[in-house]
């Protein structure tokens, strides 16, 4: 991997500040996951997508000292968009769990990349950080609306929003801190 690549790379990996994982079988058995999921990939936006998560978990691997395989050389016209989607969608899976983790008023902030399209994920990562997993999961997908590019979709996520801040007793703090 090109130096300047490996550098912001592993810059990037702290700033997730994801917890190191035990025992470091785990690492080999997630990357065999993920090329058992690439393989059966149908679209382009699949493969990119799974593609992607390969690479991802094969560069936590290494930077958290487990390394079980090694990055194709960097090619830009082969891995450029590969890098681009990973950093994307490991950033707003990381910053998703951070906000989300501020709104329930958790003690401490929440480091995790893991999909949070899914309710059981949600109520997962809940329970790793003690934190009530009704409100977690229930606040999670009332952030999720957001991925709604309508404006009704977005006036409707923001009222959301405010209701929920207000219901969980914080509402003028969430109204300073994210000026909605």
């Amino acid at each position: 991997m090109a130096r300047p690549l490996d550098s912001l790379l592993r810059r990037w990996h702290r700033m997730l500040g994801l917890r190191v994982q035990s025992p470091p079988s785990w690492y080999k058995d997630r990357v065999r996951e993920e090329l058992r999921e690439r393989r059966t990939a149908r679209t382009c936006v699949q493969t990119l997508s799974e593609t992607s998560d390969v690479f991802f978990s094969i560069m936590r691997a290494r930077y958290d000292g487990f390394p079980v395989r090694t990055l194709p050389p960097f090619v830009a016209s082969r891995h450029t968009m590969v890098y681009a989607y990973m950093l994307g969608k490991y950033s707003l899976r990381w910053g998703f769990y951070r906000v989300v983790a501020i709104l329930c008023r958790a003690r401490h902030s929440v480091c995790e990349v893991v999909n949070p399209g899914k309710d059981d994920n949600l109520r997962q990562v809940a329970l790793r950080h003690q934190i009530d997993p009704e409100v977690f999961t229930r606040v999670g997908r009332k952030t999720l609306d957001i991925t709604s590019l309508e404006p009704a979709g977005r006036r409707r996520f923001f009222e959301g929003v405010k209701r929920l801040a207000s219901s969980l007793g914080h509402y003028r703090q969430a109204w300073r801190k994210w000026k909605i």
